[in-house]
């Protein structure tokens, strides 16, 4: 309620958000009907009259988050008829041909925090279609969610994935637009790992941050400082990986939101300050059927069955071609930094952190892998669909090759998009003309920035950084 009592919009406790989130969640994860479930959406938007707007979110290809607010009155009208305009969005459609639309997928509803996000509203995804109704090829949020969905249908597989996303926190506003006037961040914490004070501003930072988060559904696990300075990590559950990579795309939103409101900076660049580990979003990843875990076999190689090292042999296999989906900036192949307990070796290890894959410790419950190569700037749904069919479809090595010297991965952006391009298995796995769509875009980035990362992050990697863009810079160039 506003102080003049004219405003009464919906502001719910973070306990009763929690329990409205992880209700909707569970839905999804039970694969309700979503007909069933849009009903249910549509008819608590007409019944509660103090809602005023509704945000859909879309993920261009590069993985950016749109955010579009409807009128509720309005939204609940023209639901089938939600249009933008495609050739405003990076690496989606020529001005020629210029609309694309919305079509809400009501499962994916989230009630917000009111002293976050703003009294009155609430989020759904959407997914862009073409004109004529079909999927759009550059939203891999469609393409992932029809690729699970699949795999559940021919056999009862389901997707378990738990990120762990490190980040910064700067001080100041808008720190990294800004970073073409300052060309430096300002550390607000010199602590190190599991170190801050508990009212210090990291750790102030991430308690509201993990509250925003639980009152959203996540089912939060656990949160701490990481190595570098002033860096932070905030896990949560294993769950479906659409859903995960919902969270992702919220998470990084919500750390944002909370940092701007305490007058600093939450940044999710892989490396944005040289000579310090930079951050990373781990992936850990498994499958299930007939709630088994099918990665565990007790009697297997470091107690994974043979379904999990052949998933594991084909993503070493092909990590070079599909590196670029994993690291997709110019800023990511500086953290790829053997110095920093940076995973570019393409091997798979159960204690060595710089291997592109580690086997965690685990139970028959928590038996997963987990890829450490990724920057925290991927397209998720991009990264999660291109893991997922890489591992399960993608092509398997020769034997001979085990004995092979160590691999590593591509150590700039330039090699990485060249080997992309010439992938024959990514021309399979997403279809030429968006292979070289993303590869175009990644090109153009690149062109912009040196071409030698050298020692001392370079202006352009963050302003022209997808994540970053300043509009009128990138016009400037």
């Amino acid at each position: 309620m506003q102080p003049n009592g004219l405003r009464d919009f919906l502001q719910l406790p973070y306990a009763e958000l929690e329990q409205l989130n992880l209700a909707a969640k569970a839905q999804r994860t039970e694969r309700v009907d979503p007909g069933l479930i849009g009903e249910q959406r549509r008819r608590y938007l007409t019944d509660e009259k103090r809602i005023k707007a509704v945000t859909v979110c879309f993920s261009d290809v590069e993985g950016r988050l749109h955010m579009l607010d409807y009128d509720k009155k309005f939204l609940l009208r023209a639901a089938d008829n939600l249009t933008f305009d495609g050739s405003s969005v990076r690496g989606f459609t020529e001005q020629s041909q210029s609309d694309l639309r919305l079509r809400l997928d009501w499962p994916a509803f989230y009630w917000l925090p009111s002293d976050i996000f703003g009294p009155g509203k609430v989020v759904v995804f959407g997914e862009v279609v073409d004109r004529d109704g079909t999927p759009y090829p550059a939203d891999y949020r469609s393409r992932l969610k029809a690729y699970t969905e699949e795999l559940y249908r021919r056999d009862g597989t389901a997707t378990l994935v738990a990120p762990e996303i490190e980040g910064f926190l700067f001080r100041g506003v808008d720190a990294e637009r800004r970073y073409y006037e300052t060309g430096r961040f300002e550390f607000i914490s010199t602590g190190g790992y599991f170190h801050s004070l508990p009212q210090g501003p990291l750790r102030q930072f991430m308690d509201a941050a993990a509250e925003v988060q639980r009152a959203m559904g996540f089912a939060n696990e656990k949160d701490h400082p990481e190595v570098a300075p002033s860096q932070f990590e905030m896990n949560f559950a294993c769950t479906d990986a659409p859903v995960a990579a919902d969270q992702i795309q919220l998470y990084k939103l919500l750390c944002r939101q909370v940092a701007q409101r305490l007058g600093m900076t939450a940044s999710f660049l892989p490396k944005p300050v040289a000579d310090i580990n930079g951050c990373g979003m781990h992936i850990n990843l498994s499958l299930l059927r007939d709630g088994v875990n099918l990665f565990h076999d007790p009697a297997g190689r470091e107690q994974l069955s043979a379904l999990a090292w052949d998933f594991i042999g084909r993503l070493l296999h092909n990590a070079r071609d599909i590196c670029l989906v994993l690291n997709s900036s110019v800023n990511a192949y500086r953290r790829l930094d053997p110095h920093f307990e940076a995973p570019n070796q393409i091997m798979a290890s159960p204690v060595n952190r710089g291997a592109m894959i580690r086997i965690p410790l685990a139970n028959h419950e928590s038996a997963r892998i987990e890829v450490r190569s990724i920057g925290p700037d991927a397209n998720p749904y991009l990264l999660l669909y291109t893991l997922l069919r890489t591992g399960l479809e993608g092509p398997q090595p020769d034997p001979a090759q085990a004995a092979a010297e160590p691999q590593y991965l591509p150590g700039s952006i330039h090699d990485a998009i060249l080997l992309f391009r010439e992938s024959p298995f990514v021309t399979e796995l997403l279809g030429e003309q968006m292979q070289m769509r993303i590869a175009e875009l990644k090109r153009i980035t690149a062109d912009r920035c040196p071409r030698e990362l050298g020692r001392r992050v370079k202006r352009e990697e963050i302003m022209f950084h997808h994540e970053v863009t300043n509009q009128y810079l990138w016009s400037l160039f």
